[in-house]
C-alpha cells in the first residue's frame, strides 16, 4: 500500500517538474524570437522611432518657436482694438484701431493658428453685428472655436441674435436653445432663455415661451432677467 502511494506521488511530482521546463523552454524560445525580429526589421524600427521623434521635435518646435511668440505678439497688437470696442468704436476696432496696431480683422487672418487670433474672429463677428451686417458677422462667429463655459454660450447665442436679425427664426430658436443648455451660468443662460421665450412668443409657440420662462423663473430667481419674469407668464395666460 505504502509503495503504491509512493510512487503515484512521485509520478505527479515528475510531471511537474516537466511542465516547469516547458514553461522555461517556451519563455526562452519568445525571447530568441523576439531577438530575431528586431535584428531582422532594426532599420524598419529605427526609422518608425527617428519619424515619431520628428513628429514629436516638430510639434514642441511649432508650439514654443512659433505658436506663443506669435499669439504673444497678437494679444499686444489687440490691445487698442479691445479698448476702442469697449468704447462702442467698431468700425475702428474692426479694421484701424490707429497708432500702428491691427485690428481685429487683420489679427484674425494674420494670427489664424493663434488663441489671440481665434478670439479676434469672435471681437470681428461682434463688431459686424453691431455695424448690422449681420452676414460678415456670421461667418466670423462660425469659425470662431469657443472654450471654457462661458465662450460657448456666447457663440450660440450670438448666433441665434444674428440669425433673428436675418428672419431665420428657426435658426436663431435652434442657436438660442443649443446657448441655454450646452452650459449652465447663472447670468449668461437666464438671458438667453428670456430671448429663446420672447421669439417663441412672436413665432406662435406659446407653450414653448412659457415653457423658457418658467425655467428662468425656477432655475435662476436671483438672475436680472429673473425680474419682471412673471408678467410675461401672465400675459401669455391670458391669452
Amino acid at each position: 500500500m505504502t509503495k503504491g502511494y509512493r510512487s503515484r506521488f512521485q509520478g505527479k511530482v515528475g510531471t511537474q517538474t516537466n511542465s516547469k521546463d516547458d514553461t522555461l523552454i517556451d519563455i526562452g524560445q519568445v525571447k530568441k524570437q523576439t531577438e530575431n525580429f528586431i535584428d531582422r526589421n532594426k532599420q524598419k524600427l529605427f526609422i518608425v522611432l527617428g519619424s515619431l521623434l520628428a513628429l514629436i521635435g516638430g510639434y514642441l518646435a511649432y508650439k514654443y518657436l512659433y505658436q506663443e511668440p506669435q499669439d504673444k505678439e497678437a494679444a499686444e497688437q489687440m490691445y487698442q482694438a479691445e479698448f476702442l470696442f469697449s468704447r462702442d468704436s467698431f468700425e475702428l476696432a474692426l479694421n484701424n484701431p490707429g497708432g500702428g496696431f491691427a485690428g481685429f480683422k487683420e489679427i484674425a487672418e494674420n494670427y489664424s493658428g493663434t488663441k489671440t487670433g481665434n478670439m479676434a474672429r469672435y471681437y470681428a463677428g461682434l463688431c459686424h453685428i453691431q455695424m448690422g451686417q449681420y452676414e460678415e458677422a456670421k461667418s466670423y462667429i462660425e469659425d470662431f472655436e469657443p472654450n471654457g463655459n462661458l465662450l460657448p454660450i456666447l457663440k450660440y447665442s450670438s448666433l441665434g441674435d444674428i440669425n433673428a436679425n436675418l428672419n431665420d427664426f428657426k435658426a436663431a430658436i435652434g442657436y438660442y436653445e443649443k446657448a441655454s443648455t450646452i452650459v449652465e451660468n447663472d447670468f449668461l443662460t437666464p438671458m438667453v432663455l428670456k430671448k429663446l421665450g420672447v421669439l417663441k412668443e412672436s413665432q406662435g409657440d406659446k407653450e414653448g415661451a412659457v415653457k423658457a420662462f418658467e425655467k428662468i423663473r425656477d432655475r435662476f430667481p436671483g438672475s436680472p432677467d429673473a425680474n419682471g419674469i412673471d408678467r410675461f407668464l401672465i400675459r401669455l395666460q391670458q391669452q
